[in-house]
């Protein structure tokens, strides 16, 4: 499964290199299941139960991190942990390595969930477009097991700090992942359906509605979509998506992030900075709505995005210039 990937990840660094630690509030009892079983293979000194201040628990990490260790802190819930937490995170971490002139780093990794409906407003904001806007910071979306878990080991080995995110809707997604060791590179988004029509880019949960609408809907009538998932919003892979759009000359960009200053909005600004020329109909950006998601699971459900949604804004670019 999604999160049991993310376990194994995790277990596995930790035997390779005695300098990763796990470090947060829940890690003993682990509520998601991304630190379960760590604590009785590798005790207290490497899995680290913290009193409840996110922000003491970041401050620690990262003086482990410039003390030559490797800290996972795991934060839980994006929408609350990481913006109690947001001064150590997004003014410390990120910046400890530009103000001492690369006498320091700060090599550690942030897990968080985010996203799904009925857990009331602080639990389900999809942040990490908040989070792209500091830099001397990576972020990861896996959207698959075997990409949670390749994901996470190269997060773990990086000299950065990295925001890792995982959808909440696909926490008990099942998936190949290999026995043998691997990792996924930052910065290389993958095509998951070739297609000429119409470029669908995605991340972490909207990636499997995309390649429903592709598969299931517009491929039975007569359309071929190319579905991109960029897997690393920091650092992405530009030149996947404008090497897509300059074939299929229309593009669709899905998001959970709120649609104001998001996450599909950088794409959108990337192709029409450096794709224009390729672009024969305007741009559609599918995101939730740009309001607080309510406890309400019906009321929530009308404000995300859907694949209702999805399939509107690709017969809208797909019939554009159609005569």
């Amino acid at each position: 499964m999604f999160i049991q990937a993310i376990n194994e990840a995790i277990a596995e660094e930790m035997r390779r290199d005695e300098k990763v630690v796990v470090i947060g509030q829940d890690v003993k009892v682990s509520v998601f299941g991304a630190t379960t079983r760590l604590f009785e293979e590798f005790g207290g000194n490497r899995v680290i139960q913290t009193p409840v201040s996110e922000a003491a628990g970041v401050g620690s990490a990262l003086g482990l991190a410039v003390s030559g260790f490797r800290p996972i802190v795991e934060l839980v819930v994006a929408g609350f942990s990481a913006l109690v937490a947001s001064d150590q995170i997004l003014n410390q971490v990120t910046k400890i390595r530009y103000r001492t002139g690369g006498q320091a780093k700060a090599p550690m990794v942030f897990l968080f969930c985010y996203g799904g409906t009925g857990s009331g407003v602080f639990h389900t904001q999809s942040l990490y477009p908040i989070f792209m806007h500091f830099p001397g910071l990576k972020i990861a979306i896996p959207s698959t097991p075997h990409d949670a878990k390749g994901l996470m080991k190269t997060a773990i080995r990086d000299e950065n700090p990295v925001a890792f995110f995982l959808s909440a809707p696909l926490h008990l997604m099942k998936g190949h992942v290999p026995e043998e060791e691997y990792i996924t590179p930052f910065g290389e988004a993958t095509i998951l359906r070739e297609g000429k029509d119409l470029t669908m880019v995605a991340t972490g949960f909207c990636v499997h509605q995309v390649l429903k609408v592709a598969s299931e809907y517009l491929n039975k009538r007569g359309y071929s979509a190319e579905v991109i998932d960029i897997r690393t919003p920091v650092p992405l892979d530009k030149q996947t998506i404008l090497d897509s759009v300059k074939k299929t000359g229309k593009v669709i960009i899905v998001d959970e992030a709120q649609r104001t200053c998001g996450l599909a909005s950088e794409i959108a600004a990337t192709v029409v900075e450096q794709g224009f020329a390729f672009l024969k109909a305007p741009i559609k950006r599918v995101t939730p709505l740009d309001a607080p998601i309510p406890s309400s699971t019906p009321l929530g459900n009308y404000l995300v995005l859907n694949e209702e949604k999805i399939i509107k804004a690709a017969e809208e670019v797909l019939a554009y210039g159609r005569v």
